[in-house]
């Protein structure tokens, strides 16, 4: 086992769909407003890649089996993944229904993660769920007794 630091300790995440076009409108919106850009596209998938070397597949492949996505049942719950400031998040929050993602934990934004978690938590209508984190050295914390 080597005892480098590794930098990026994610390569890829592929999601599999069983509708292609619906799921890359909600996905194509929210990764490109945090940065993320086009990388490969087929005729059953897209990626996206992010700057910092991560990338995410969707894919609706032949071997999807009938029934959709639960993030209930075991498996993939949420992805979370980080955005570059507050306003950012509230920006994010206002434009996500037109794009295809309802919020989730709408009465506890930003904090439904605890009170010194500063996130916003959306679900597309393939039922995947996403958290978008504001790093802490960004996020502003709620006061005690606020």
């Amino acid at each position: 086992m080597a005892d480098r630091p590794v930098s990026n300790p994610i390569h890829h995440i592929e999601l599999w769909t069983d509708d292609l076009a619906a799921g890359e409108v909600s996905w194509g919106w929210l990764l490109g407003a945090l940065g993320w850009t086009v990388g490969d596209r087929w005729t059953g998938g897209v990626s996206w890649r992010h700057a910092a070397g991560p990338y995410l597949v969707l894919e609706q492949s032949s071997a999807v089996q009938p029934g959709g996505h639960d993030r209930m049942r075991a498996g993939l719950n949420h992805l979370a993944v980080t955005c570059a400031s507050h306003d950012e998040l509230d920006a994010l929050r206002v434009d996500a229904v037109p794009h295809g993602w309802s919020e989730l934990f709408a009465d506890r934004y930003p904090h439904a993660g605890g009170r010194q978690h500063t996130a916003l938590f959306l679900e597309n209508a393939q039922g995947f769920e996403v958290e978008i984190v504001v790093p802490r050295d960004q996020a502003t914390a709620l006061t005690p007794g606020a």
